[in-house]
């Protein structure tokens, strides 16, 4: 299920903004908080359609979101990622092995 009011729901809601918008090594610890998050797929579209420069969002860096944006310039990410969130879930129902999700 696609939650559109999704920033109240994230596990990174009661961070210090600082913790998130980090370079280098330190990317890594912005990234295990978004491992358990109930809504990384919503902030990762909410990064990638609006083109988000800064920042850890949806457990990927800048560097990361940029790659996605060059492969798929012209995608709706909430559209991609809605659906491949929607695919997972329904084989996971189907199948009791771990969903695969790719973009």
């Amino acid at each position: 299920m696609w939650v559109e009011d999704w920033a109240p729901r994230a596990a990174c809601k009661a961070e210090k903004p600082d913790e998130l918008f980090v370079r280098g090594a330190e990317q890594n610890k912005a990234k295990q908080l978004c491992s358990g998050c109930p809504v990384r797929t919503e902030c990762l579209a909410e990064a990638l359609d609006n083109q988000i420069e800064w920042g850890v969002w949806g457990g990927m860096t800048e560097r990361e979101r940029r790659a996605l944006l060059r492969r798929r310039p012209a995608a709706s990410w909430r559209t991609v990622l809605m659906n491949a969130k929607k695919d997972s879930t329904s084989e996971a129902a189907a199948s009791p092995s771990t969903p695969k999700v790719t973009v």
